[in-house]
């Protein structure tokens, strides 16, 4: 027992002591430790990626989080301008944008009289359907230093519908001639359109076109095509080969109805466009009589009769074709009907021109000049009815250049503008009998008539 009591007794001494070394610190080096309750748990840690320091060049957009980002305080000047979006600025005058810059059009050529050098150098092109052909072509005709393009401006190819026109095409043919400076040109209106003259192209019965039945049509057609181009086409021809049955819608063909449209267009045209020339038709060379044609100086005779013995009012110049058939530019009619290797008759010349010419000082009109719309050879070995008068492409080239000097030293001063045929349609190939009459070739390469053309004094 007494064992026992002793035993307590130095457990007590030894807590009195332990209780006597405290204090209001710990003693160094003494380390706490709480024992866990039985009920504790030893959960990890949690652990945190810390996120890399941004920079401007690499902030992003920060992911949507459940809860609702609190606003930084915008006062506060030590919130990084990194979370704080753009303030708004002062805004700046906003200049007014200014209007498109359209390409003005070129200026209309300078006005130049009625009467023509003689002669004036043109050539037939076809610019209708190729814009960019056309500007190629353009720049050949240029390049020879000719002064005229000759172009078919189809009715039926600008009126669609009665008052409703397209006049894309012309556009760009006409303003771009006048772009390029220094070139004339000479118009071709012809070929109906259906609703002004139904019936009329009919290729199949040989039909190709014809006057309209109205000729009010015709003038006003004229009226918005010269107010147009005012001042910028210097000559219109007044149909084509009105001598030939196919050119009339099928009928025989008639000067009478022809000086008919003569006299509605001449005023119509005078009354916009005064210093325009208006020229007549040119007529196909032929001994053919109707129905089908009526020979070209039978028919110049008979359209003088028809507008009283005076072109005044009718055409400032008379119009003509001088194909060159077989014989050379200086035979004469005379020569080319004795001969039967030009073909046995008058009009089978390139002098045939001066038959019409005849007739009409006869009727006291030698003051006006003539315009041969179409002249030419043919190299033609395809077709029968071309074949028999074809010439070499050398000799071609010689003919054209002697045609003009010709002209030149005899014709003067009445002969005007004089054009060849043809720089040729891209789309010609050799099944065409016009590509055979052509100075070049449809990809626009040159034949030897255009190199000597080209070199041909002016």
């Amino acid at each position: 027992m007494l064992r026992k009591y002793w035993i307590v007794g130095i457990i007590v001494i030894l807590s009195l002591l332990l209780a006597g070394c405290g204090g209001s610190e710990e003693p160094t080096g003494v380390v706490q430790v709480t024992v866990p309750k039985p009920t504790d748990t030893f959960a990890p840690r949690p652990t945190f990626t810390p996120l890399p320091t941004a920079t401007p060049a690499e902030a992003v957009e920060a992911e949507p989080t459940a809860e609702p980002t609190a606003q930084p305080d915008p006062t506060d000047t030590l919130v990084s301008t990194e979370t704080i979006p753009p303030q708004p600025t002062e805004p700046a005058d906003t200049p007014t944008p200014a209007p498109p810059t359209l390409t003005p059009l070129p200026p209309p050529p300078p006005q130049k009289g009625i009467r023509m050098d003689s002669p004036e150098y043109g050539i037939q092109a076809f610019l209708w359907w190729r814009p960019e052909i056309a500007e190629r072509d353009l720049l050949l005709i240029k390049d020879m230093e000719f002064t005229w393009v000759k172009q078919t401006f189809a009715w039926r190819d600008i009126e669609l519908e009665k008052g409703q026109f397209d006049w894309s095409h012309t556009d760009h043919i006409v303003y771009t001639a006048n772009q390029y400076g220094g070139l004339d040109l000479l118009i071709r209106v012809d070929d109906a359109p259906e609703w002004a003259a139904a019936g009329c192209k009919n290729p199949g019965a040989g039909v190709i076109q014809g006057p309209p039945n109205n000729l009010q049509d015709f003038a006003n057609f004229l009226q918005a095509l010269v107010g147009r181009y005012e001042g910028r086409i210097r000559a219109y021809e007044i149909w084509n080969e009105p001598n030939l049955r196919r050119e009339w819608c099928g009928r025989s063909p008639s000067p009478n109805e022809y000086a008919q449209m003569l006299d509605v267009a001449y005023s119509t045209i005078k009354s916009v466009d005064p210093n325009a020339i208006v020229i007549s038709a040119g007529l196909t060379p032929t001994g053919t009589g109707p129905p089908e044609a009526l020979p070209d100086d039978v028919y110049t005779r008979q359209l003088y009769q028809a507008m009283g013995g005076s072109s005044n009012g009718y055409f400032d110049v008379l119009g003509a074709h001088a194909p060159g058939y077989k014989a050379p530019p200086e035979v004469s009619p005379a020569e080319g009907a004795r001969n039967p290797e030009y073909g046995g008759q008058r009009f089978f010349v390139f002098r045939r021109v001066e038959d019409l010419r005849a007739i009409m000082e006869e009727f006291g009109d030698g003051d006006k000049q003539v315009a041969i719309t179409e002249f030419g050879w043919t190299s033609d070995p395809i077709h029968e009815a071309y074949a028999w008068h074809r010439v070499t492409e050398e000799q071609k080239a010689d003919y054209l250049v002697r045609a003009y000097q010709w002209a030149e030293q005899n014709w003067s001063p009445w002969i005007g503008v004089m054009s060849a045929i043809y720089i040729a349609d891209p789309d010609w190939t050799e099944q065409a009998e016009q590509y055979w009459w052509s100075i070049t070739n449809p990809d626009g390469t040159p034949r030897p008539a255009y190199n000597s053309l080209k070199q041909m004094p002016k």
